[in-house]
């Protein structure tokens, strides 16, 4: 992978086109676990967090982890069974307090971590991090842009 271009550029259109994207990313992004999810409030990254668990094979209810900060969930599907860490870094005030609440050990883990407003700590994540950047567009669309997280976009 290129790690100064978009890899994937996909255009969301309407809600039930996000599994289709999310597998796409799954299967061009195979041997990758850590996804940030970079955009502005209310630009999709939970929703899209919630499709991505789906297609993963998560039968769990996946929610915001926006005051609990990280919520777990598992998967299994044809090439096994994991954990999911879902995190909303939004209100943590710094490094250390990510650091304190044990983020390494999840990074760590080889399990999938999609990491909602990962700017906090981007000095932490390893550089196999994928960024998926979600832009609001007319008419309620989104453009998902996929790159490697230590890129220039």
């Amino acid at each position: 992978m290129n790690k100064s271009e978009v890899f994937l550029s996909i255009e969301i259109n309407q809600l039930s086109e996000l599994s289709s994207a999310a597998t796409l990313i799954l299967n061009e992004c195979k041997d990758y676990k850590i996804f940030a999810l970079q955009g502005e409030m209310g630009a999709g990254k939970t929703t899209f967090a919630r499709v991505f668990c789906e297609v993963l094979g998560s039968k769990d209810w996946v929610s915001s982890p926006s005051f609990s900060i990280v919520n777990e969930y598992d998967y299994v599907n044809n090439e096994g069974r994991g954990k999911i860490y879902h995190f909303d870094l939004y209100r943590l005030g710094s490094l250390e307090e990510a650091l304190q609440m044990g983020i390494l050990s999840y990074l760590e883990s080889g399990d999938y971590c999609l990491i909602e407003w990962p700017e906090l700590m981007s000095e932490l994540l390893p550089e196999d991090t994928i960024k998926i950047s979600f832009t609001a567009m007319e008419n309620e669309s989104r453009k998902l842009q996929v790159v490697p997280f230590f890129s220039q976009l």
